[in-house]
């Protein structure tokens, strides 16, 4: 069946479970099997909302979806209600950004009713992810990741919790939010770097940290580094502990081209990201009569 014959069908799908429930709520309908009547409507509109998907109507998929949830919720399905709800936001995503979000955050508060804190913490992902690609809203996906990682700590995921950490501490920084960010860098730093199998990212976390405090102030950078390195000696033979040691040299001579050479030598062996290059720019910035690139 093409396309339009599957809309077709989900749309009688849709009509016949409207009447189901429109019959359960009268006074005959819920004295004869009503809530028998509502349980076959939900498995209707969950029907036509995988044909309105085939069919790629995402919004109208989602629509049903949520009337499936609905139902659910009334009859006490709360499980059911919340999957619905996670349905309808995965096909609203593809349509409606906003109406994505209505539909998880619903699924969270059932989520999170029940105790399910894992899974309200993935969703909370999720809807962080629409703010960040879809809407470009960088606060909100904050606040969502903020909210995941509370979660995750709540159930002792830690390595769950700083990534959605270490999200907000990327975002910060590029919000000028520094003192945030380096809160956030020294404290998933100061987690890995006791860790064997993670004591590797310590030092790049410990050098992000770094660059947030250079932006701030030079002094505040150079005790910073002196900080790091007593707490983890690895850290001081690192390329990034040697690059940050020129660039506070460079920055105290107002040497715009040693800076630059600096920061081209590193990248050479280990490719700076978009991140990185923004967050020197901005330090490069504050040498006196610098043109603001990195060529």
């Amino acid at each position: 069946m093409d396309s339009s014959g599957k809309e077709k069908e989900a749309i009688q799908l849709m009509a016949e479970a409207d009447k189901k429930v429109k019959s359960s709520g009268s006074f005959l309908g819920g004295m004869f099997g009503g809530n028998q009547k509502v349980e076959e409507a939900c498995e209707m509109y969950a029907r036509a909302a995988n044909m309105f998907k085939m069919a790629k109507n995402w919004s109208a998929a989602g629509n049903a979806f949520c009337q499936a949830a609905r139902l659910h919720m009334q009859l006490q399905n709360k499980h059911d209600s919340a999957t619905s709800y996670v349905d309808a936001g995965n096909a609203f995503k593809k349509a409606d950004p906003h109406e994505a979000i209505k539909c998880l955050n619903a699924a969270i508060d059932i989520y999170t009713d029940m105790g399910r804190f894992t899974i309200a913490a993935k969703h909370h992902i999720t809807i962080a992810e629409v703010y960040e690609s879809e809407l470009v809203d960088i606060e909100k996906a904050i606040a969502h990741y903020e909210q995941a990682a509370d979660y995750y700590k709540g159930e002792e995921s830690n390595s769950s919790a700083n990534k959605c950490l270490l999200k907000v501490a990327s975002y910060s920084a590029q919000l000028e939010q520094y003192q945030k960010a380096i809160e956030i860098y020294e404290q998933v730093g100061t987690n890995t770097m006791d860790n064997p199998l993670l004591k590797y990212s310590a030092k790049e976390y410990f050098f992000k940290a770094s660059l947030c405090h250079f932006i701030v102030d030079e002094l505040n950078a150079k005790l910073a580094i002196a900080k790091y390195e007593e707490m983890f000696p690895a850290y001081s033979d690192s390329r990034e502990c040697k690059l940050l040691k020129k660039l506070l040299e460079a920055h105290e001579e107002q040497n715009a081209e040693a800076f630059t050479e600096a920061v081209k030598e590193f990248d050479s062996i280990s490719r700076l990201d978009q991140w990185h290059t923004t967050m020197l720019l901005r330090i490069k910035k504050t040498i006196q009569g610098d043109e603001g690139d990195l060529k």
